[in-house]
């Protein structure tokens, strides 16, 4: 049935179909979906510099400055006896942690300062480099092997891992990716497009045998999913795929196997399987309620492993008792809120989708990591982010929160009056803001 429409001036009628009038609503839709290519900041003066910076969430810089400081002293803390056996430098770890901290600064202030629009347009060459770089380490002689895992690239004394950076990019990649679909992301067809393309990724990082990373990434991928405004039964069906390919992944590996077994009883094997954690667990228990004293450590003498990296949750439970604990966990809390506070308030849908990812990313990772500590969950092989020694994690995860700091900071300039929000699975996108723009009706084609 078609619709008769007056032109001014005398003209004849104009006969628009049923089809032609679907096809303007839509693009019109999708336009609202696509980051705005005007809205945002481009490459800064010195001047708007500082005005970026001024404009970053106060919460969210001094919880990240805490968390790296924490993180610096906790390091050599944890690591002091294990540089002096091995290295014969206390300071070893702590003074490479320290360049890798100061690398990550100068990439967040770059990240802060780029209006994150520009990730949008470089995101398909970054996403293809990463592919090439995780399949260039598991191949030999290119990549470094560890404890039968080959994840690593060996750059002089440093030690780069693809799968930390593939995460960010894989952030940025698939938000453009899920963006860029507008409403045809509530298609079955489209969410299983995303899905074949997020398990390809993951196919790659669990060659390498670091499932840790591989199920954060997975995490990641289904939050970027709902906040884009997949329909809630099409998340689902993704979790549970991704579900039962992680549990698949772990049977197939007998190490992974073991782990899964000690987990539910570590206490049983405690010189072997469930030795790492039994010493945290005791770890735990020894501090108390305030601890034994920073610096004062037992577990850190070659008694817990990986006490400087994955398991340096342990180490300040020790020292710094529950106290310590929660203060290290509200931190995280308080990131968690101003990251979603900066998705929430972001001027575009790409900006809210990524801000969300990033946040996602952070906040997973850090709960997974105490997870496994505390023996809620399995033993994953994942860094405590900003806090554990690891310099390629290190380093990422600040050019990351550079990117989230930027967000906020264009968040802020653009005020509420054009503010773009995540989905909030009502299934047209719309933002509950009255002032925002609302979608065009058909009726008012």
């Amino acid at each position: 049935m078609a619709t008769r429409t007056r032109t001014l001036g005398g003209t004849a009628p104009r006969t628009l179909s049923r089809r032609d009038r679907r096809t303007q609503v839509q693009e019109a839709t999708v336009d609202e979906f696509r980051p705005s290519r005007t809205r945002g900041l481009a490459w800064l003066s010195a001047r708007e510099t500082a005005s970026t910076l001024s404009r970053v969430d106060g919460w969210l810089m001094a919880t990240l400055v805490g968390l790296c400081a924490f993180g610096l002293v906790m390091v050599y803390s944890a690591s002091e006896a294990l540089g002096y056996a091995w290295f014969g430098n206390p300071n070893y770890f702590f003074e490479h942690q320290l360049v890798w901290l100061v690398g990550g600064v100068v990439a967040w202030f770059v990240a802060t300062n780029l209006d994150y629009h520009k990730w949008h347009r470089f995101s398909r060459p970054l996403a293809i480099a990463t592919v090439v770089l995780l399949i260039a380490v598991l191949v030999p002689h290119i990549g470094t092997e560890k404890l039968g895992a080959r994840r690593w690239f060996a750059v002089g004394p440093l030690s780069v891992q693809p799968s930390a950076v593939a995460t960010l990019v894989a952030i940025v990649w698939f938000s453009r990716w899920l963006v860029d679909r507008g409403p045809v992301l509530r298609r079955f067809a489209v969410v299983w497009q995303f899905g074949f393309l997020l398990g390809a990724l993951l196919i790659l990082i669990v060659l390498e045998r670091d499932l840790g990373s591989a199920i954060i990434l997975a995490c990641i991928g289904v939050a970027l999913l709902a906040l884009s405004g997949a329909r809630i039964h099409h998340v689902v069906f993704v979790l549970g795929v991704l579900v039962a390919l992680g549990y698949l992944a772990v049977t197939m590996e007998a190490y992974r196997a073991n782990r899964l077994s000690s987990f539910r009883d570590p206490f049983a094997d405690p010189l072997n399987a469930g030795f790492q954690s039994v010493q945290s667990l005791i770890a735990l228990g020894s501090g108390g309620f305030t601890g034994v004293g920073l610096g004062n450590s037992i577990q850190k003498y070659q008694w817990l492993p990986e006490a400087h990296s994955d398991f340096i949750f342990a180490i300040i439970g020790e020292e710094l008792g529950l106290i310590g604990g929660l203060v290290v966990i509200g931190g995280y809390l308080m990131f968690a809120w101003r990251g979603v506070r900066t998705s929430l308030r972001a001027p575009d849908r790409f900006g809210s989708v990524l801000a969300g990812g990033i946040t996602a990313w952070i906040s997973i990772q850090a709960f997974v990591n105490i997870g496994a500590v505390t023996g809620v969950i399995p033993t994953t092989g994942i860094t405590l982010p900003f806090i554990s020694y690891g310099g390629s994690s290190l380093f990422m995860s600040l050019l990351a929160v550079g990117v989230l700091c930027n967000i906020s900071a264009q968040g802020r300039r653009q005020g509420e009056a054009r503010r773009a929000h995540v989905d909030r699975w009502r299934g047209d996108g719309r933002p509950p803001d009255p002032r925002d723009g609302r979608r065009p009706s058909p009726s008012r084609v």
